[in-house]
């Protein structure tokens, strides 16, 4: 299996080494959160994206480092998360899976299903016990000018972030992907005016890109041209993963005390459990709740 074989997020850098560019079709991550979580359209959009963005983000850290985006809003979403690794794992979650607006006469945008908010950024480090923290205003909720925002405001970085989630007749994921393009400090500003000029004359439309069914460099080329660019080695593979366990599910089903769990084993049927997150389905036998209760009760005599 080639490298290019693998859905993974590509790296790019100008031959001057001015600008950072990361690109990626992430359709099967997102298709799969979408069918985890039964997603509706709109929240699928949102979660899309932000899964996107969190990729293209964490592929320029270092290895073992992770990013979570957090955009809390006023909107019908509440809240939408994405986590992503340099490893390429990630993962997405909103607590409104099913809303739908009354109608879709504005199609998909997101402005009023985020609504006004605040956007929080987090980058994991191993071996730092506190993540570092960046917040800022959320400027439109459609996820990918909020993403540039952040990065001009907290990393003084200016950048173009392109996302797209585009979605079948059905509201299912057809194509999802992204670019990413940073200006480090001490670009030729000729260059900046190129990226523009390029943006301005071609209106290059990812989502319409990708379901035309463009690659990862496909992607760049329109914001890239006359800029002379070459791509790193970075064979990191897409996975959406949860770290969640059976041990989380029992501390959970821990917290909601004796009582509770009694009610449970009167029933007398088996407990079924689901990660919200990645949507994976934890059965517990009546016995394993007896046993829940039964360590809680223990506890509760010490």
């Amino acid at each position: 299996m080639t490298n290019h074989d693998i859905n993974r997020v590509h790296r790019f850098v100008s031959k001057d080494l001015t600008l950072r560019i990361a690109s990626v079709d992430a359709t099967e991550v997102v298709r799969h959160m979408q069918d985890l979580q039964n997603m509706a359209p709109l929240p699928t959009v949102a979660v899309g994206r932000s899964m996107v963005g969190a990729l293209l983000m964490a592929a320029n850290l270092k290895d073992g480092q992770q990013v979570g985006l957090l955009f809390k809003g006023s909107g019908h979403l509440q809240s939408v998360y994405a986590e992503a690794s340099y490893n390429g794992h990630v993962r997405g979650y909103t607590p409104n899976p099913q809303w739908h607006p009354e109608n879709y006469d504005k199609g998909l945008s997101l402005r009023e299903a985020m609504g006004i908010g605040l956007l929080t950024v987090a980058r994991h480090q191993p071996f730092q016990k506190q993540p570092f923290h960046g917040t800022v205003e959320m400027i439109s909720g459609e996820i990918g000018e909020d993403i540039a925002h952040y990065l001009h405001q907290s990393h003084q970085i200016r950048s173009v972030v392109s996302l797209g989630v585009y979605l079948d007749q059905n509201g299912k994921v057809e194509k999802a992907g992204g670019i990413l393009i940073e200006v480090m400090p001490g670009v030729e500003e000729a260059i900046v005016e190129l990226i523009q000029k390029n943006y301005e004359d071609k209106r290059p439309n990812i989502t319409k890109m990708l379901a035309a069914g463009a690659t990862p460099e496909d992607l760049i080329k329109p914001f890239m041209e006359g800029i002379p660019f070459e791509e790193l080695e970075h064979a990191q593979g897409l996975e959406y993963f949860c770290p969640c366990t059976k041990d989380r599910v029992v501390r959970a089903l821990e917290v909601m005390g004796e009582a509770e769990l009694q009610d449970m084993i009167e029933k007398d049927e088996p407990v079924h459990v689901t990660c919200q997150v990645c949507g994976r389905p934890y059965d517990l036998s009546i016995a394993e709740v007896k046993e829940i209760k039964d360590h809680l009760h223990k506890e509760s005599m010490h």
